[in-house]
This record gives C-alpha cells, sequence and structure tokens, in this order.
C-alpha cells in the first residue's frame, strides 16, 4: 500500500527536478531568461534587506548587526560585483552577529 504511494509521488518528483534541465537549451537564448539573469540577484537582495530590517527585534544590538551586515554587503558587492559572493558574506556576517555576538 504505501509503495503504491510512494513509487508514483517519487516518479512526479523526479520528473518536476529534470524538466527544468531539459527546456534549458529550448530557454537558453530567450529574452526573458535574459532578463531574469540580471533582475533576480537584486530581487534576492531586496527580499534579504527587507526580511532583515522588518524582522529584527526591538534591541539595539540587533538593528545594529543588520545594519553593519547590510553595509557589508553593499560594500562588498560595489567592490567585487560579484552578487552570490556578496549576498553569502552578509548573510554569513549577520548570522555570526546574531547568533555569537549579541
Amino acid at each position: 500500500m504505501v509503495a503504491a504511494v510512494l513509487i508514483p509521488v517519487g516518479i512526479v518528483t523526479v520528473l518536476l527536478r529534470a524538466l527544468p534541465f531539459s527546456l534549458l537549451r529550448v530557454l537558453k537564448d530567450s529574452p526573458f531568461i535574459g532578463f531574469l539573469a540580471v533582475l533576480m540577484p537584486v530581487g534576492v537582495m531586496t527580499v534579504l534587506v527587507v526580511y532583515t530590517l522588518l524582522g529584527y527585534s526591538a534591541s539595539p544590538a540587533h538593528l545594529l548587526s543588520a545594519l553593519l551586515a547590510l553595509t557589508v554587503t553593499l560594500l562588498l558587492h560595489w567592490w567585487k560585483r560579484r552578487a552570490d559572493l556578496s549576498i553569502f558574506a552578509g548573510t554569513a556576517l549577520y548570522m555570526v552577529l546574531v547568533n555569537v555576538v549579541v
């Protein structure tokens, strides 16, 4: 009985995970995909900034941690122009400041 449920669920999961890679060849030269490649890093950073600044507790130490991590993220992105590096470094610094320092 359990296998009758798990096998179709597993097959659907594998197919849904493989689908984007099979469509990649078709969409490679699409202007929409190029637009998303430019827009997504900015969107991810915006979501992280809003979540961080609106989700902090009332203590000044948490706000200072968020602002310091935001500053490091912005400066690192301005310096290196690598969204992955700046997002990872800013998020890691924020997590360290909130969980270890504060």
